[in-house]
């Protein structure tokens, strides 16, 4: 069953002609700025820097649902193919996808679809079910992102030091935070429609 998400309560969707264009490219451009923004705040740690564009595809994914988030990181990682400077560091074009980051940033789409998919169905509004979305889709994120790594780095001990270590502690305060922010933006959602 679908629920509307934070983005359809805010901002409902009115498809008549041009307009109902509008609407969704303005989120999708609002949600590329916001990913974008996370990309840029960012450790420089080498193969794969720490930034906390997983806490953006988060809460993105998580306001948008399944459609809109999905192609709004697919919007991101298009902008960033195209040499738009998305990404952490200065890199832009095809060099992030085939570089060591490569599989990490292909994740991000599933890692929005997992998100999208649990705001669809109301998890969003519950913390423990949105924390549970937002662990899968952080952890599924690290299959593609290190079995693409470790065409670079080897597999093994070596892959995991350069690919995993460094961003557990990380990957879990970012997604308890960004499962954290859901509730109490429809708590806001709430009062400000109220």
């Amino acid at each position: 069953m679908y629920h509307a998400t934070i983005a359809a309560t805010l901002w409902p969707s009115r498809p008549t002609g041009a307009a109902a264009l509008l609407r969704p490219a303005l989120l999708v451009a609002a949600g590329v700025c916001m990913i974008t923004l996370g990309a840029k705040a960012s450790v420089p740690f080498w193969p794969v820097p720490l930034t906390l564009q997983t806490l953006a595809i988060s809460v993105v994914a998580a306001a948008y649902g399944l459609r809109l988030g999905v192609a709004t990181v697919g919007a991101y990682l298009a902008a960033g193919l195209l040499g738009a400077p998305v990404f952490a560091g200065m890199t832009t074009g095809v060099a992030p996808f085939l570089g060591p980051t490569g599989g990490f940033l292909v994740g991000f789409l599933v890692m929005a679809a997992i998100i999208g998919a649990a705001a669809d169905r109301g998890w969003d509004k519950a913390w423990p079910k949105i924390l549970a979305a937002m662990a899968l889709a952080n952890v599924i994120v690290f299959v593609p992102g290190l079995l693409w790594l470790g065409t670079f780095t080897g597999y093994g001990e070596k892959l995991l030091a350069a690919g995993l270590w460094p961003f557990a502690l990380g990957t879990v305060v970012k997604t308890a935070l960004a499962a954290a922010l859901m509730p109490l933006a429809w708590s806001l959602v709430s009062r400000l429609r109220g």
